[in-house]
């Protein structure tokens, strides 16, 4: 198989790690439980919105994932390891964006 561009390789290599060790904290008992990477799957009608500098606001589809998602996943998302692509301060705004009724997702210090 060959690449034919190396941007688009680096992208494809780093979201194989995050979702790898993903699946590895899902086995050693994950807040989500089993489903975190089903969490982090839920998250892809959101991705224009939650990409970074974007202006686009989340799609129902978006607001119908975060609402299904829940805020103790959300959070566990938002405030676990960086996610290719994710700009966490605009995944953070989405359940206002998208009127759920979410507490704030506190951040690591």
């Amino acid at each position: 198989m060959k690449f034919s561009d190396s941007r688009t390789t680096l992208p494809l290599l780093m979201l194989v790690l995050v979702i790898s060790s993903m699946a590895v904290q899902d086995s050693i008992g994950h807040p989500c439980g089993s489903t975190f990477f089903s969490a982090l799957v839920q998250l892809i009608p959101c991705k224009a919105a939650v990409a970074p500098f974007s202006p686009i606001p989340p799609t129902e589809a978006c607001c119908a994932s975060i609402k299904a998602l829940g805020q103790p996943c959300l959070c566990v998302l938002v405030t676990g390891p960086p996610i290719a692509g994710v700009d966490r301060t605009m995944a953070m705004q989405l359940p206002v964006k998208c009127t759920a009724d979410f507490e704030p997702c506190e951040m690591a210090k």
